[in-house]
């Protein structure tokens, strides 16, 4: 199976759970990074890294100085966003949406206009997720305003716990409007391909790294990608089990999975 390959090009990461879990960095994960890149130079390797998040609790700026503050070298323009997905599904279908996302993730949105919207579009926004705005965002609906959701992640890892996504709330006004959301985030196939554009790089010559098997590993495979799940984060036993076909490969954490990629990938 390896043999058909080719060489490999890129490697997406993923953040919360993958390399940090809310202000905590995975042990090992800033070395892992610092050693993949410094080897990648040394070899001349032209591999690029993407870091790729469904995350929607803060907007782009917030989320480096957070990843910085961990002490991880990353660039703005190395991170691809799933709210970026959502502006830029925004701007093609002009339309004013109902911003149902954290207050924090507003500035990735500056520019659009959200008056008297005729779009709904959902993240992640606990402190929105009440029974006025639901309602809202249902009447919006049955009026004709299409769904937008950032993603549909079911659940994922916070210091005290597993934590409710926005997956659930936007199946609950799929099913009371009888409508089907269009989600940008993982797993979608669209989203990895639009974190590969601009590398000149295949889906086939690409990795991917992360905690959720589902979103992650499985919609990365399904773009044609490797998917390594690590055994951090949202990650429960058997969740390799949970998608077909099974994970390219399962590591204990992110340092794990650089140390396969620099050995047997390059």
């Amino acid at each position: 199976r390896m043999a058909a390959r080719r060489a490999l090009k890129a490697v997406l990461v993923d953040l919360s759970g993958t390399l940090h879990v809310e202000d905590s960095a995975v042990p090992g994960a800033q070395e892992a990074l610092k050693k993949q890149v410094t080897f990648l130079l040394l070899r001349g390797a032209p591999v690029t890294i993407r870091f790729v998040t469904n995350t929607t609790k803060e907007c782009k700026k917030d989320l480096l100085e957070r990843l910085t503050k961990l002490g991880f070298d990353i660039a703005e323009n190395e991170i691809f966003t799933s709210l970026t997905a959502a502006r830029n599904l925004l701007e093609q279908k002009q339309v004013r949406p109902l911003l149902l996302v954290d207050d924090k993730a507003l500035p990735d949105f500056t520019g659009i206009a959200t008056d008297d919207p005729n779009a709904v579009v959902v993240g992640l926004a606990p402190e929105h997720f009440h029974y006025e705005m639901m309602n809202k965002a249902f009447r919006l609906i049955l009026d004709g305003a299409p769904l937008i959701a950032i993603h549909k992640a079911r659940y994922f890892k916070k210091k005290n716990g597993l934590a409710l996504g926005p997956g659930p709330f936007v199946t609950g006004l799929e099913y009371a409007t009888d409508t089907k959301a269009t989600v940008v985030g993982k797993p979608e196939k669209t989203f990895f391909l639009e974190a590969l554009r601009g590398i000149s790089c295949a889906p086939e010559e690409a990795v991917m790294i992360g905690d959720d098997c589902r979103d992650d590993v499985g919609g990365a495979q399904n773009a044609g990608m490797r998917g390594i799940l690590v055994r951090t984060g949202k990650y429960r036993p058997a969740d390799e089990n949970k998608i077909n076909p099974a994970p390219y490969l399962t590591c204990e954490s992110f340092p794990e999975a650089v140390e396969h990629i620099l050995e047997h990938l390059l």
